[in-house]
């Protein structure tokens, strides 16, 4: 074997990092605890609320209706993250659409790739960090070898930081309940990883890309994940600290969208504009983008796969509480595209269907943190704000602070993200969530009566600010300073298809 080519071709550090992920995935222990990997095991007569036990008949039933319950939502979870998966989709049609001809295929292949980045990044560590401290998730069937939180303790209460089980989706959490959770929350990821490669479009180098890929996919995104989603300290300040129900998110307002915009505005800041858009003079120049029917065809892929989003975060399909969480989405859409519309009318100016694209996607963004908790009438004035802030918060990014942001990244996930948590502070109206985060009663927001959701709310949307802003901050300093944040300004001129790529996006 010719071991100089290798190593030409492929670092020592690659291999050694292929070597390990190889290791781990082949040579695990092969043994299971209480795991059931075939799902035969999974759903019992405990799972039939109204069963009797002790009847030998009525335990078969029990076993049969409680494994058939499991079964939809298991079922009903795959689907659901099958749609957000499609969703990455509309992302790179958005993302390709409002940037130039000449980085088509550059934008394309960031939006691609990242999809397998997170994957692999989420399975070797991300997931394990993320849920491997959350207790039993019994829609699923429980989720057996989780559990395995890492605390520190502080005013004599257990703060959770990261979870500790779940590598490689190792042997110990061979579970079918697992496995389902494991789906759904990768394409969740992937959602905010991709988020930053708007932002940061048409000067970014690929290389530096991947690394970031794998980076929030291994890290940041499971970190902050576990503190709401996995049992960690967010949620808890309900149970430690009497702040209503914790810090809830029902879909992914701040977990999701607000790390991936707050990631997204530190990025766009430290790798600087385009060239051309911003003059020595202080003028704001726009650089519009090649194709807007493609990027409005995926505005309506993402709507739809937000239908996978926002239901899909029940992990059950026998919880029926997915209609009101369903219209409450549509809603909220709607009235972020029409109030983008009104705002941009009484501006005196026309109506820009990018913008229009982004109040509907501001709408979404801000119902998916209390879309399981409103009432319709809220929803609609919940998009409503969100459509009018996505052109405020944009205006003052761009024309204000100078920082080049493409697609409106942070304006339509970072603000919005927030305000969809702030928003259920206020308006969740206690008909739902009954022992969210191990709390009694439904969760209910400020305007009716509980003023410590609101501020666990605010606790979480500030701890997000502060914690992806700083580790983003730093890393991406680093890898500016290493492997190099932006390409050359003469191939940023040029296009980055054939210096970064090879290939151009079209052949015209």
């Amino acid at each position: 074997m010719n071991t100089k080519f290798l190593h030409k071709r492929f670092p020592a550090y690659l291999l050694l990092g292929i070597a390990v992920i190889l290791f781990f995935s082949v040579f695990q222990p092969m043994h299971a605890l209480a795991q059931d990997a075939s799902g035969a095991k999974t759903g019992t007569i405990a799972d039939v609320a109204a069963a009797k036990a002790g009847e030998p008949t009525l335990t078969e039933v029990g076993d049969a209706a409680g494994h058939n319950r499991i079964s939809i939502n298991i079922m009903w979870t795959l689907i659901t993250g099958f749609l957000v998966m499609f969703m990455q989709a509309g992302f790179a049609m958005v993302e390709t659409g409002f940037t130039q001809k000449k980085n088509v295929a550059h934008t394309m292949a960031m939006n691609f790739l990242v999809y397998a980045l997170g994957i692999t990044g989420f399975w070797i560590c991300g997931f394990a960090f993320m849920w491997g401290g959350s207790g039993p998730i019994g829609a699923l069937g429980g989720t057996p070898g989780l559990g395995h939180e890492f605390t520190i303790s502080l005013f004599g209460k257990d703060f959770g930081i990261w979870g500790n089980a779940g590598y490689f989706l190792n042997s110990k959490v061979y579970d079918v309940g697992v496995f389902t959770l494991f789906l759904f929350q990768m394409v969740f990821m992937d959602t905010t990883a991709t988020i930053p490669t708007g932002s940061m479009a048409e000067r970014w180098k690929f290389k530096s890309f991947i690394i970031y890929g794998l980076f929030i996919s291994m890290f940041v995104y499971p970190i902050f994940g576990n503190w709401v989603w996995g049992g960690g300290w967010l949620a808890n300040l309900g149970v430690n600290f009497g702040l209503g129900h914790g810090h809830v998110d029902f879909a992914g307002s701040s977990v999701v969208h607000e790390v991936g915009g707050v990631a997204a505005l530190i990025g766009a800041y430290i790798i600087g504009p385009r060239v051309g858009k911003y003059g020595k003079d202080g003028t704001v120049n726009t650089i519009p983008g090649h194709n807007i029917p493609m990027a409005i065809i995926g505005t309506f892929i993402l709507a739809f796969g937000w239908f996978g989003f926002n239901p899909g975060s029940t992990l059950a399909g026998t919880d029926l509480r997915i209609a009101v969480v369903a219209t409450n989405t549509m809603l909220a859409s709607a009235a972020g595209a029409l109030s983008a519309l009104a705002f941009m009318y009484v501006k005196g100016e026309k109506p820009d269907p990018g913008m229009l694209c982004n109040g509907l996607l501001a709408g979404l963004v801000a119902i998916t943190a209390p879309c399981a908790f409103v009432t319709a009438p809220v929803s609609m004035l919940i998009g409503a704000i969100a459509g009018v802030l996505v052109i405020v918060v944009y205006n003052f990014v761009d024309r204000k602070l100078k920082i080049d942001d493409p697609v409106g990244a942070f304006a339509v996930h970072g603000a919005n993200g927030i305000w969809g948590v702030l928003a259920l502070g206020l308006f969740a109206d206690g008909t739902y969530g009954d022992g969210w985060n191990g709390v009694k009663g439904n969760v209910t927001g400020l305007f009716y009566g509980d003023a410590g959701q609101f501020y666990a709310e605010l606790i979480g949307a500030v701890t997000c600010i502060v914690f992806v802003g700083i580790v983003m901050y730093v890393f991406f300093k680093i890898l500016d300073k290493t492997v190099g944040l932006r390409v050359p300004e003469a191939d940023e001129i040029a296009g980055l298809d054939i210096p970064e790529m090879g290939v151009h996006g079209y052949l015209d």
